[in-house]
């Protein structure tokens, strides 16, 4: 099943498992090559810590190599939604309160909400797929019902 995420997302991704591969993963080996070299195995703290650690970046490497195989990367830049808001687009609002929010609209691993990137399957993200500027959504979020009109649809 092909999961969407964003060029700015990919990228990310890929940088985490160029880094894993080329310098998480020699100098973990290193560590436990230094670990073993200090002799009794089965009492030797550094040791059993890197092996752990290694565990751990293989596990992620693994995790990055899928979910990058699996992804469907999403240019915003080339989208043509006619103004409607979709994945990846950048959504302007306010909530009648005198609050203003940009959010951009990103897979589960882009996701960050203090710097704007809603997830897709997000209450939010949900109640604004598919409408325009003007527009008025009603989301049900835990502190309540929250209303916001749509001033602005980006594709950036």
């Amino acid at each position: 099943m092909k999961v969407p995420m964003t060029k700015r997302g990919a990228d990310l991704l890929r940088e985490e498992l160029h880094r894993l591969k080329t310098v998480e993963r020699p100098a973990n080996s290193t560590a436990i090559g230094e670990a073993r070299a200090h002799g009794d195995l089965s009492e030797n703290a550094e040791y059993h810590a890197a092996r752990e650690r290694a565990g751990f970046i293989e596990g992620r490497i693994s995790e990055l190599e899928s979910k990058l195989g699996n992804a469907q990367v999403i240019d915003p830049k080339l989208v043509d939604a006619g103004g409607r808001c979709v994945f990846g687009a950048t959504v302007d609002v306010e909530d009648g309160e005198g609050g203003a929010f940009t959010w951009q609209i990103v897979g589960e691993d882009e996701a960050d909400i203090k710097n704007g990137r809603i997830y897709v399957s997000s209450p939010i993200a949900r109640a604004l797929i598919g409408k325009e500027p003007g527009e008025v959504v009603e989301v049900q979020t835990p502190g309540g019902l929250k209303r916001y009109e749509i001033i602005d649809v980006r594709y950036e």
